[in-house]
């Protein structure tokens, strides 16, 4: 123990000094920005900076031209309904879907994951949303109701 301390604690204790010193020694200039070659403020011509020549002339600069308008979007054409979408009756999904009692599970997955691609929520506008939603529905009722009837083995 060096002057009532541990070895780890003198340790600390120099390294502590010696980073204050450093810090003393690296401290920049506070008009400058570490990384900077220059400062921000500089002279422009015969020591005479360009903010104490043009105070608030930035305003007086913009003050009579008119703000420039940027030419509205065309507005977007109202979306229409595919006709498959106002199919929303079990026994029209079902034709759509055509189940065959000789359908395997593969092709039960088959025939659900095409119409899931023609049919999803997320794949039609918003106001039809509701409408596929329901079709989704009884589409994957029809098919879970189909590979329950399947025969297993």
């Amino acid at each position: 123990m060096l002057f009532g301390q541990s070895v780890f604690q003198s340790v600390l204790e120099r390294l502590k000094a010696e980073d204050e010193t450093a810090e003393e020694a690296e401290a920049p200039a506070a008009h400058r920005v570490a990384g900077l070659g220059t400062g921000f403020a500089f002279d422009v011509m015969e020591g005479v900076s360009v903010a104490s020549q043009r105070i608030g002339q930035a305003y007086f600069d913009n003050f009579g031209q008119e703000p420039i308008q940027k030419e509205a979007p065309p507005p977007e054409p109202e979306p229409v309904m595919p006709d498959h979408l106002a199919r929303i009756a079990p026994e029209e999904i079902a034709a759509e879907l055509a189940i065959a009692a000789a359908d395997s599970q593969q092709m039960l997955n088959e025939k659900r994951r095409a119409f899931a691609k023609a049919n999803h929520p997320d794949g039609v506008a918003e106001p039809f949303r509701d409408n596929a939603n329901r079709r989704m529905m009884i589409a994957n009722l029809l098919i879970d109701e189909a590979m329950r009837r399947l025969p297993h083995s």
